[in-house]
């Protein structure tokens, strides 16, 4: 017994000391609102304890006249992954983007709620709190699996869609969000998330998000830091690891067919989380739909060939003839 004391005592002292050196804490929420929160950031109570963090943009003569357009960020991302859309946007379209909870400024849903369910619960609330009636949908990744679910539940509010590498597709191959991702797959492997939750090396969030992409221009370091500091914005780690711990969910051709409004579904053709494959089945399943894809690009094409893909979304929306006639 002396002798299995003699070991465990130190050992148990080695790894205290290697937790304390290598722990990660939350960031300070104060700090990150000064530096993640500023002009033209918004933060709106939608209801049950949740305020989201969102930022309302658009033509400088009259926003709240112009056709809107909600976009979804995906997973451990936040509403700054858009910026490149909005400046092309906004001069003629109302462009709307918020953290979704366990994300960003917005943090941890104080009752815990991860469910599709209540994702699409509180796109319908900031619809309502910003007093739109109608809207464009769009969505990258989880953000495009939101999407998908919300068109599903309220047709009636929505004018179109767009999916931009989405979540939702039935098992095609190895078509799930996240693989081989070495952040999306410590969030899903049992004891390992645990540590997450107090260990998050810049190193990792760095080498997820190159993994994600084929453009590594955007990996810079104002970028690694951003989603460093954010996932570490208290209730966010925990939020990442409740998400990914749940049984993952896809949508029915046959649901995904009913959805009668015009689609328009993006993909990166490099994408090694959520192959092109899952862009052709939206494509083949949604009434009227239009896909593009993106030769070397990856999970993000709304930054990685931000302004080809945001230029085409911009003519895309002209057609379905949503916003007046340029000056």
């Amino acid at each position: 017994m002396k002798w299995l004391l003699r070991i465990a005592v130190p050992t148990v002292a080695l790894l205290m000391v290697a937790f304390l050196i290598f722990r990660t804490p939350d960031t300070d929420p104060a700090q990150m609102r000064a530096k993640y929160g500023g002009e033209p950031s918004q933060f709106v109570a939608i209801g049950d304890g949740v305020t989201v963090h969102l930022r309302d943009e658009g033509p400088e003569n009259g926003r709240r006249g112009a056709p809107a357009i909600i976009l979804l960020h995906g997973s451990n991302a936040d509403l700054h992954t858009w910026q490149p859309w909005v400046d092309i946007l906004k001069a003629r379209y109302r462009v709307i983007r918020f953290d979704q909870v366990g994300h960003g400024l917005t943090g941890a849903d104080p009752a815990g709620d991860y469910s599709l369910e209540n994702y699409v619960a509180d796109i319908d609330e900031v619809a309502d709190a910003l007093g739109l009636e109608s809207f464009v949908l769009g969505g990258n990744s989880m953000g495009g699996g939101h999407t998908i679910a919300y068109a599903l539940a309220h047709p009636e509010r929505l004018d179109a869609l767009v999916l931009v590498d989405a979540i939702g597709v039935p098992p095609l191959g190895e078509v799930e969000e996240g693989g081989g991702n070495i952040g999306f797959t410590i969030a899903r492997t049992p004891v390992l998330n645990q540590l997450m939750r107090h260990i998050t090396p810049r190193s990792m969030v760095e080498e997820s998000l190159r993994q994600s992409v084929s453009n590594q221009t955007i990996v810079t370091p104002q970028a690694v830091d951003r989603y460093w500091e954010l996932l570490r914005y208290p209730g966010n780690r925990a939020a990442t690891i409740a998400r990914f711990s749940a049984e993952p969910s896809s949508f029915d051709a046959e649901d995904v067919a009913q959805i009668d409004m015009p689609a328009l579904v993006i993909w990166g053709e490099d994408d090694a989380l959520i192959p092109v494959e899952a862009g052709l089945w939206y494509d083949r399943h949604l009434p009227d739909s239009r896909l593009v894809v993106y030769d070397g690009i990856g999970h993000l094409p709304h930054e990685e060939v931000a302004n080809r893909s945001g230029a085409y979304l911009l003519q895309w929306l002209d057609e379905q003839g949503f916003a007046p006639a340029a000056n």
